[in-house]
């Protein structure tokens, strides 16, 4: 009997072990709203982009998507909270080559490295455009050149915050042209073309979606798209070899990124989510509207080795063209 007793006490033991076991493991990702974290202000290329993939990102992953807005140093402020945040899958970055690549060379001080976000993978990518303010009475690639090497650093170019891709896009073009014009910083690509519009700057190598409504409304004039060839996304602007610029090109992208150490089976949801909602047709034709194109990764390891490569290119720039943070 007593034998008995014990064998059943043991059992007993064993399920209430198990049991806890069971109630203490972690409850599948996600089941919360997960957070979308954009680096600029609301009206430019982050912004448009996190917010017409977050409905069909949410629907794939089965929570809402929340869209934080965190502005500032060139996304450095977004960056660095994620960086910061728990690896648990529910703060994502979406982020341009500023704040993974260029950021954390400019600035060796901040708060976080490259290494300290895992990338997901990218989602779009595309060329910028240089616009202008047509009361400069600038046509053209050629009479940008020609008024910037008139008088030296007097056309002023506004950009998405030091280290934006607007920015270095100007940085190269200063570079290639071998002209000088003065980089004016903003918090984001919505009040650096708003700048132009009014007046207050004169240039522009801003992002499509917040260029191309700017362009359509006769208020700014697109001179050039920044590849060498001309893109279907924005059609009637010519690329940089037939505006007489052949030695410049420059694109970038979006991708998704979350903190080191968020577990790899949460990490491949989030990929298999992305891909799905990129690969909506309703998601491809919004974003083709407004010059950009869907470029989904084939696996986070593949955007990984894609950063490996693109870094050497923005490096290279930022040291090339003496790209300052100040």
């Amino acid at each position: 009997m007593k034998t008995r007793n014990w064998i059943r006490a043991l059992l007993l033991a064993s399920l209430c072990t198990h049991g806890a076991g069971a109630w203490a493991q972690p409850a599948a990702y996600p089941n919360k709203p997960v957070k979308l974290v954009v680096g600029f202000t609301p009206g430019g290329a982050a912004d448009y982009v996190a917010r017409a993939m977050s409905e069909a990102l949410g629907k794939a992953l089965g929570q809402p998507i929340v869209i934080e807005t965190r502005p500032g140093s060139g996304s450095s402020i977004a960056a660095d909270q994620v960086s910061k945040a728990a690896p648990d899958g529910y703060t994502i970055l979406i982020a341009s080559p500023s704040s993974i690549l260029v950021n954390p060379v400019l600035n060796p001080k901040l708060g976080y490295t490259a290494k300290d976000l895992l990338p997901i993978l990218k989602v779009t990518s595309s060329p910028l455009v240089v616009a202008v303010n047509p009361a400069t009475g600038i046509s053209s690639v050629q009479d940008l050149i020609a008024r910037a090497r008139r008088a030296p650093g007097a056309l002023n170019y506004a950009t998405a915050g030091n280290g934006s891709a607007p920015h270095l896009g100007g940085a190269l073009f200063l570079q290639v042209a071998n002209v000088q014009m003065t980089s004016i910083p903003f918090r984001g690509g919505g009040p650096a073309i708003q700048s132009v519009v009014a007046g207050d700057t004169q240039v522009t190598f801003g992002t499509p979606p917040s260029v191309l409504p700017m362009v359509q409304a006769g208020r700014l004039r697109a001179l050039a798209v920044t590849t060498r060839e001309g893109s279907s996304l924005v059609p009637g602007v010519p690329g940089m070899a037939e505006a007489g610029l052949p030695d410049y090109a420059i694109e970038f992208w979006y991708g998704l990124f979350v903190p080191v150490g968020t577990p790899a089976p949460v990490v491949k949801k989030i990929f298999d989510a992305a891909t799905v909602a990129m690969r909506q047709p309703s998601i491809k034709a919004a974003l083709a509207r407004e010059g950009t194109d869907v470029s989904v990764s084939a696996s986070p390891e593949a955007f990984s080795a894609f950063l490996v490569e693109d870094a050497k290119f923005w490096v290279k720039l930022v040291k090339d063209a003496d790209v300052k943070l100040e």
